[in-house]
């Protein structure tokens, strides 16, 4: 899968921790690099290395089939989009493209001493989707997933992916969604949170934003904050070498 290196936002002490934060259509991870130096500014996450990948460029239907920057093709898009529409005119083969290419990611932080369960997936709109669906379906036991503003990619045959041991069933999962979304709708975010219970996630957080749009907030930003001190606490003194 041809794409830029991915945007890294190293730790500043013994690197404990990974957090995988992938960005939406059209966008790229320099998009999301502020939000890791806020946190570094405020002296939060220390021993965490943020990794920031890039989607290819890739022809997308609903602009027209120009190419930008997805991590899937995307055919229909809007309020007017029912779930079950959405599901059946997804783009299966490129969502496990790149699922192999976030699987990747995963195994790089593994290969350097990582420890799986403090390594945390996530990602706002398309990235989000991608992590939910790489976090339901992926072998090892992850810390955390979280997704924003986004929706479970092929809900209705996503059982056939999960693991026979199922090693993130109790897995922490944060989604957060505005309500007045306009791209992902709000029902898409609910909807989800409730088939990926019916799968039996055991360990699933939704979030509702009033008013928000198809973007973030400064009270999303602070929840998922306090998700990611819970799910990859600092390990003290030793992170630091001591």
């Amino acid at each position: 899968m041809a794409t830029r290196a991915p945007f890294v936002v190293p730790a500043l002490k013994k690197h404990t921790a990974t957090v995988i934060m992938a960005h939406g259509l059209g966008d790229s991870g320099a998009g999301w690099m502020g939000l890791a130096q806020n946190w570094r500014r405020r002296g939060l996450f220390e021993e965490v290395t943020f990794i920031f990948p890039n989607a290819p460029m890739i022809p997308i239907t609903v602009n027209f089939g120009m190419s930008m920057p997805g991590w899937y093709d995307l055919s229909k898009l809007g309020r007017d989009l029912d779930f079950e529409e959405a599901i059946r005119s997804q783009d299966e083969p490129g969502i496990l493209r790149s699922r192999e290419y976030f699987n990747t990611l995963i195994k790089e932080q593994i290969d350097q001493g990582i420890n799986p369960s403090r390594i945390v997936l996530g990602g706002f709109s398309q990235g989000g989707a991608m992590s939910v669906f790489t976090g339901v379906t992926n072998k090892e036991k992850l810390g955390g997933v979280f997704g924003l503003s986004c929706y479970l990619l092929l809900s209705d045959r996503i059982k056939n992916q999960i693991p026979e041991d199922w090693p993130n069933k109790k897995t922490p999962f944060f989604l957060a969604h505005g309500t007045d979304d306009d791209i992902v709708k709000y029902e898409f975010g609910k909807t989800s949170s409730k088939l990926l219970q019916d799968l039996g996630l055991e360990n699933v957080q939704f979030n509702s934003y009033p008013d928000l749009g198809h973007s973030a907030d400064p009270q999303e930003i602070e929840d998922l904050e306090k998700f990611l001190q819970q799910v990859i606490p600092a390990e003290g003194e030793a992170s630091a070498g001591l």
